[in-house]
């Protein structure tokens, strides 16, 4: 059994990094897009870091094999409750910032919006409601690797809104690999858009619709999202989920 591994990260550093970014800004193209790109969040020493954690059998609850349920091919793993320094800080920082972006969109779809103040509270909601798994997950792909376009819904209590967070140098460390999203329009032929990821960014995304302006006022547009396939090289990504799964 080898030791769990530790990260060198200043605790606070991180926070710092997430309530630095244009939060206006990025309100303003997840309603428009429903996504939205940070600037820099880790150093390539921090993604280094990160990403090695995945060898490390004790941070883990579970490794799923993508080609296996014919979700894509690759794999992930998902972490422990127990979550490596860096990995709490950054989905704790980010809550506050994105519990803004989901009461807003709430009120525009005329629907609830449980989610209280903090983090802590609000998985001792999903807890409560039988979602005790942990979410938070390391991705790797290769050559050839994809990701199938999905929504990351796993019961009844959900958070409208996650991050995903590049690990890898793209045209650096592998080619391809771009972030997918499929907008479903009513009555039209579904939209599509990509990004590429850079290396310490996070890709803040809906998890399952987002709010979109109609004659009529305000409807659910739906949205999945995947990754295309990787050319050459290895792309690892941390996804945080702010709700956890059944």
């Amino acid at each position: 059994m080898t030791a769990r591994t530790t990260l060198l990260s200043p605790a606070g550093t991180l926070t710092q990094h997430v309530d630095a970014q244009d939060w206006q800004a990025l309100t303003d193209e997840a309603d428009e897009h429903g996504s939205a790109l940070t600037g820099p969040l880790l150093t390539a020493e921090q993604c280094r870091e990160i990403a090695g954690l995945y060898d490390d059998d004790q941070n883990f609850r579970s490794t799923i094999d993508m080609a296996r349920y014919r979700f894509g091919s690759g794999q992930y793993r998902y972490f422990t409750h127990d979550l490596p320094g860096p990995v709490r800080e950054l989905r704790e920082a980010f809550y506050p910032r994105l519990l803004r972006i989901a009461r807003g969109w709430m009120a525009k779809l005329g629907r609830p919006a449980p989610w209280p103040e903090t983090l802590e509270e609000w998985i001792a909601m999903c807890h409560e409601a039988g979602q005790a798994k942990s979410a938070q997950i390391l991705l790797r792909y290769g050559p050839g690797d994809w990701n199938a376009l999905h929504r990351d819904v796993f019961g009844e209590m959900v958070f409208p809104l996650q991050v995903v967070i590049g690990l890898d140098a793209p045209g650096v460390d592998f080619t391809g690999g771009e972030f997918l999203m499929t907008e479903q329009r009513p009555r039209a032929q579904s939209r599509g858009s990509s990004v590429t990821l850079p290396q310490g960014h996070g890709l803040v995304f809906t998890t399952r619709d987002r709010p979109v302006a109609s004659k009529r006022g305000w409807s659910a547009g739906p949205m999945r999202h995947g990754v295309s396939t990787v050319r050459s090289g290895r792309r690892r990504t941390l996804g945080l989920v702010f709700h956890d799964a059944a």
